[in-house]
């Protein structure tokens, strides 16, 4: 007997998502197959944001629907143009309404197929594609996707039209310094605070805690074997009546240990060696909650002609010390940067290559996928490599940067990628005025509350985890190909429990947003006067004291051509996305059942309190902290 079903498609909103292509639909139940049907009602059927009715006949009921299948022909005598499709919704004769969410752009001569969006699990259909194959950037850093271009990407993953020009305005404006100021969109608050006080004792605490990096202090119980510093070195430093190792024992003293960049390799720049330092820093807590240097030693191995720097010296030798110190600082972000960016590639990859779309946690990890594929291929293109801009205008130049994230990756641990236990492990949960932790804290607590009512939804038992080839794939493919198979890094290579995999899409969510956020968004901020954030050293770090004055601090300077173009990658990278799609704003409606769309909107409503109470403190504040605000944050790596 006949069956009639009643196909709508919906047309994405963006700029050029139609298309005047043709478009043929399969359907598949547990009782035949459709024949391929063209989607036709004679007249413009996939305008940008329409959505259109069709029939499509079959000569007996299809009985459970298991799956649709578009396919896109080009017409022959027009161009080629992508389409986007949004979702396909299809009345079955039984009056059942079954959702088909897509949200993906489809190119010519393209064919996929879309599970219900129940998210069930029970049957794999997901066939890893050639064009997400797995490839190496460099060896020892995690892999990457196999495209070398950006318009070698697939149409799904690359930049939309508005994000297109965006991007390439950008990167024309920032080859001019000057024209950079003009559009200046950052917090002109903060940069001329940086101006006025870069130098100060107490910002520079600051910075380790707030600016673009704080990944690097930790509590110091014991001081280092290498640093040559005592309790009567630092004892003026401290309050009256107590001591170093007093002082150690109540938590009150903290060390940075740029121990990763000794023995790097440095270049030529302009004709000229450049230097770099590996510094250890170590850091007192006044009773007024100041975070205050109080020494420095530049090298790792102490010696006559590696002296300990201390704010006493002469004015000029302690600026001198703190100065290599944010060279360090600034070479290290970058590597961490940069690492956790190649990660979320990792996470997307795999994702692409395991989870089907109607997976449940291929809807839950997508829209944090958003342009991460494309914003990579960008960075190992023009910014890293032997002629990408953050490698000319480093002292380290491309084999010493490619050789620290080398050894940031082996120092990477699951702990480290997981925001309270990274806290607690570097005995940073008592330290005052640390907004990157309580704002982070709290972003990981929401994140993961929502994470737990999804997963919860959808996962009864751990035995549904267990039983789960494809999200066990998923997460055997980030341990071998993002984590190298170094099962020192604690990062899960199966999933056994519902709580673990809590955990880790917690942990893949925050470090797409938040994390990203937070090392990203404040690069122009704290970088843009170029002293604070110098990528290189023009002389060799001092190895005495007393000799330094003015022109000397002036000459360790990195020449200004250089300065200038490292400062137009900061200002690139932090500039707000022209398209940007806020942490836990989903437009495109994956999930289509009443229980997860209420717990998007839960989520939701917690977020925007949150970000009212950010807003409201940082009133008070001189320097305000924004970078984990959720209003600035991005769902993804997309910029």
């Amino acid at each position: 007997m006949e069956a009639i079903y009643d196909v709508e498609v919906t047309t994405g909103s963006m700029t050029h998502a139609g298309t005047f292509d043709n478009i043929f639909i399969t359907l598949i139940g547990t009782q035949g197959v459709s024949e391929r049907a063209k989607l036709d009602s004679y007249g413009r059927d996939f305008k940008t944001g329409m959505k259109v009715k069709y029939k499509v006949i079959t000569r007996f009921t299809l009985a459970n629907l298991l799956l649709i299948r578009l396919e896109k022909d080009n017409l022959m005598f027009l161009p080629e143009n992508d389409w986007f499709c949004s979702l396909v919704n299809v009345r079955t004769p039984e009056k059942d309404v079954i959702h088909f969410p897509c949200y993906r752009w489809m190119a010519e001569g393209e064919v996929i197929e879309l599970r219900e969006a129940k998210g069930l699990y029970t049957v794999n259909l997901c066939v890893p594609s050639s064009s997400s194959r797995w490839t190496e950037f460099k060896t020892g850093l995690p892999q990457h996707a196999f495209f070398q271009e950006p318009l070698s990407l697939p149409s799904v993953v690359r930049f939309s039209f508005t994000k297109d020009m965006d991007s390439a305005f950008n990167c024309s404006t920032a080859k001019n310094y000057d024209i950079i100021w003009w559009f200046c969109y950052y917090n002109l608050l903060i940069i001329e605070y940086v101006q006025l006080h870069w130098m100060d004792d107490d910002f520079f605490g600051y910075q380790l805690l707030n600016g673009s990096n704080p990944m690097m202090l930790r509590r110091c119980t014991e001081l280092p074997l290498n640093f040559a510093v005592t309790n009567g070195m630092v004892q003026p430093f401290l309050e009256s009546g107590t001591s170093l190792t007093l002082e150690m024992k109540q938590g009150n003293i903290f060390l940075c240990d740029y121990k990763r960049l000794a023995d790097l390799p440095t270049q030529f720049i302009n004709g000229k060696q450049q230097y770099v330092a590996a510094p250890l820093c170590l850091l007192y807590k006044n009773q007024v909650g100041k975070l205050l240097p109080i020494a420095i030693q530049l090298q790792q191995q102490a010696s006559e002609d590696n002296p300990v720097f201390l704010p006493s010296d002469s004015e000029y030798d302690w600026q001198l010390a703190k100065l290599c110190v944010r060279n360090a600082d600034c070479l290290e972000h970058q590597a961490s940067f940069y690492l956790r960016t190649h990660l979320a590639e990792t996470f997307t990859v795999s994702l692409m290559r395991n989870l089907p779309a109607a997976h449940p946690i291929h809807k839950l990890l997508v829209p944090h996928t958003r342009y991460t594929l494309q914003i990579n291929t960008l960075i190992r293109n023009r910014l890293l490599g032997p002629v990408g801009a953050v490698t000319q205008s480093t002292s380290i130049g491309d084999e010493g940067m490619t050789n620290l994230i080398k050894k940031a990756l082996s120092d990477l641990t699951y702990s480290s990628l997981c925001l309270p236990e990274d806290i607690s492990d570097r005995g940073l949960q008592s330290i005052p005025n640390f907004f990157y932790r309580d704002d982070g804290l709290r972003l990981w607590s929401f994140i993961n509350d929502f994470v737990r009512s999804m997963v919860e939804f959808y996962y009864q038992s751990d035995s549904d985890v267990q039983q789960d080839t494809e999200l066990q794939d998923w997460i055997k493919e980030i341990f071998i190909h993002g984590f190298l198979e170094q099962s020192s890094t604690g990062i899960p290579q199966c999933f056994s429990t519902v709580e673990e995999v809590i955990k880790c899409v917690t942990m893949v969510i925050f470090t797409v947003s938040a994390q990203h956020s937070a090392l990203r968004a404040g690069q122009f901020d704290y970088g843009s006067w170029f002293p604070n954030a110098p990528g290189s050293l023009k002389q060799p770090p001092p190895t005495s004291k007393g000799s330094s004055d003015k022109n000397t601090l002036l000459d360790i300077l990195p020449d200004m051509n250089t300065s200038a173009y490292l400062v137009s990658v900061f200002w690139l990278l932090s500039k707000p996305s022209s398209d940007l799609v806020p942490l836990g704003q989903y437009p495109e409606d994956y999930f289509c059942q009443m229980a997860p769309q209420k717990k998007i909107r839960d989520f939701q409503a917690e977020l925007s309190f949150f970000s009212e109470s950010i807003n409201d403190r940082n009133k008070g504040l001189q320097v305000p902290y924004t970078y984990m605000c959720p209003d600035n944050i991005s769902n993804s790596v997309s910029i």
